[in-house]
């Protein structure tokens, strides 16, 4: 397990910030794929971009950061809330959307599907221990608890 564990850290932190993946002339990365994401599942909550770093589990200035390539890149759009010229909230503007959907289906299909062929080979009467593990998984990090039920 351990081997495991390393493996997939030492690969997530190698690819995390590099923007390799590409789509339609756009280059980005997991970083900002995974703010977009942020974003689209929490639109009705339009919180500010303090507290959507804070529930991202990253600093504020590296929200920022990534905030400001993804509007660079013609993704995102950053407003403020009404009354408050300190607070804004940023959502993911048409483009954007594009972009997160083709990612979605390239990364069904060039990550997880392999994935899915793997655990086929797995008898069916042990899939529910492989399934309660990767629950598991998530339940181990109080960030994950916080975010998944809140």
């Amino acid at each position: 397990m351990e081997t495991i564990t390393k493996v997939y850290l030492n690969i997530y932190a190698a690819v995390y910030k590099t923007e390799k993946m590409e789509y339609e002339g756009i280059t980005y990365s997991y970083a900002q794929i995974q703010v977009v994401e942020y974003l689209l599942e929490n639109e009705e909550r339009r919180d500010n971009m303090t507290a959507i770093a804070k529930r991202l589990g990253i600093t504020r200035s590296n929200f920022t950061k990534i905030v400001k390539r993804l509007e660079e890149k013609g993704l995102v759009e950053k407003k403020y809330l009404s009354g408050n010229r300190k607070s804004m909230t940023v959502t993911v503007n048409k483009n954007g959307k594009s972009l997160y959907n083709a990612y979605s289906e390239k990364i069904c299909a060039w990550h997880f599907s392999p994935m899915f062929e793997h655990f086929q080979k797995i008898p069916p009467q042990y899939r529910p221990y492989v399934r309660d593990a990767l629950y598991a998984s998530m339940d181990g990090s109080d960030f994950a608890k916080k975010d998944l039920h809140s």
